[in-house]
């Protein structure tokens, strides 16, 4: 089946909102064998919405539209749907006493006076219920393609395509294919080299696909495989991950929709191991994302933020002489930081980051991007120096990256 989608609102085209519901869709129709082959956005003018639905019904079977059927003036998509198909706008009186429902569940006093607006539904349509809004939806056949209107909202959406429209299609799909998918996060290399060391998983001629997605910081892998049965896509992709991880080895963080923030977390409370932070040019970045996972209090002692060089030496007992001689923004400090904080802390683990994150205090020594990172346990001390690219907020998210990064890698060894 050939199922495209139109979302539709001014906001999503003028860039004031981003538009999740395509997505939304795409991934949950996936889910059950069946791919969104077009997407296509217009704002709020009626007769974009014509031509877009014209187009789309076209060259679909199924279109499913997002958007416009608000109480508002700029609200047209039922009007626009009902004049692209030759039918008439009536109130739908089912559509109405839901809208009035609503309102009193929602502890209006007075029914706004366009409440009916909202009920106003073409003719020859089917309501699609609303369960968690005032605004019902509805289907309708035009030349063969199904057409499904539901509003913009994300979660009253969601619920109406999980409870009607997926259904609706399902039930007409006699013979859909079954397609897996897996997903792996990556750290570490560049797109074109992720790129090199998957060279020959995909196989499409055999319904194996592999897509590569920046989402920098880390790059997101996504294999897919397609067959006639789950016993034989499942099976596919099973060879194909397992090859995947092999090669990628320690670049890879996590699979599915852990972030490397739960992954650190997860191998903290494995290792029962501590951890106390030193940061400065993170500015508390690093110990935020630790403790924005729920339970960090388990393994996560304490975070200072040691700005100044004043406030390196008197909480982290740094040797001034380390500072005058070699700089705050040094291996050498950044090590003193790391045993400092472990030290001062009785952390198992201590971690420090110093670096200059620009546009200030920069030099042809230290550009702007220079970052020492330095992780200190009963084993030893390592430091490394970093040139990261970007601006002042992509070098301290790549800081705070690289940071858990370390701390993953050290923690997967012990």
């Amino acid at each position: 089946m050939r199922i495209s989608t139109l979302s539709i609102g001014d906001e999503l085209i003028c860039g004031e909102v981003t538009d999740t519901n395509a997505g939304t869709i795409a991934a949950t129709l996936l889910n059950e064998g069946l791919r969104i082959q077009r997407h296509l956005a217009v704002g709020d003018n009626e007769q974009d919405i014509i031509g877009a639905l014209n187009d789309l019904g076209r060259i679909s079977d199924a279109v499913i539209i997002t958007g416009g059927l608000g109480p508002t003036a700029d609200d047209m998509t039922s009007r626009a749907a009902a004049r692209s198909t030759g039918r008439r706008l009536i109130i739908n009186e089912v559509a109405r006493n839901h809208v009035r429902r609503m309102s009193e569940k929602l502890e209006n006093l007075i029914v706004c006076p366009l409440g009916d607006k909202q009920a106003m539904i073409p003719t020859k349509s089917a309501l699609i219920p609303n369960p968690n809004g005032t605004a019902c939806g509805f289907h309708l056949m035009h030349n063969g393609c199904f057409m499904f209107f539901m509003p913009g909202v994300p979660s009253e959406m969601l619920a109406m395509l999980k409870e009607t429209v997926i259904p609706f299609i399902t039930a007409r799909v006699p013979q859909k294919r079954s397609i897996r998918s897996f997903t792996l996060n990556i750290f570490g290399p560049c797109e074109a080299e992720v790129d090199e060391l998957l060279l020959g998983i995909a196989k499409p001629e055999h319904g194996l696909t592999l897509g590569i997605c920046v989402t920098f910081p880390s790059i997101r892998v996504t294999l897919r495989a397609e067959a006639e049965n789950p016993e034989a896509a499942t099976g596919l992709l099973q060879a194909a991950s397992d090859l995947a991880i092999e090669r990628l080895k320690d670049y890879c963080y996590s699979t599915g929709e852990t972030g490397m923030d739960e992954a650190v977390a997860a191998l903290f409370r494995e290792n029962s191991m501590t951890l106390s932070l030193a940061e400065s040019c993170s500015g508390g970045l690093i110990s935020k994302r630790i403790t924005d996972i729920p339970g960090s209090s388990g393994y996560f002692l304490e975070g200072l933020v040691t700005y100044s060089n004043s406030a390196k030496t008197r909480l982290l007992e740094i040797d001034t002489d380390i500072l005058n001689r070699y700089g705050a923004v040094s291996s050498e400090c950044a090590s003193a930081m790391a045993k400092g904080v472990r030290k001062c802390s009785g952390a198992d683990i201590g971690l420090a980051v110093t670096g200059i994150a620009g546009p200030n205090g920069v030099s042809e020594e230290k550009p702007a991007g220079t970052v020492f990172i330095s992780l200190a346990a009963s084993d030893g001390c390592w430091t490394k120096r970093f040139q990261f690219n970007g601006n002042r907020d992509e070098i301290r998210t790549l800081t705070a990256w690289t940071s858990l990064d370390w701390l993953r890698r050290y923690l997967l060894k012990h």
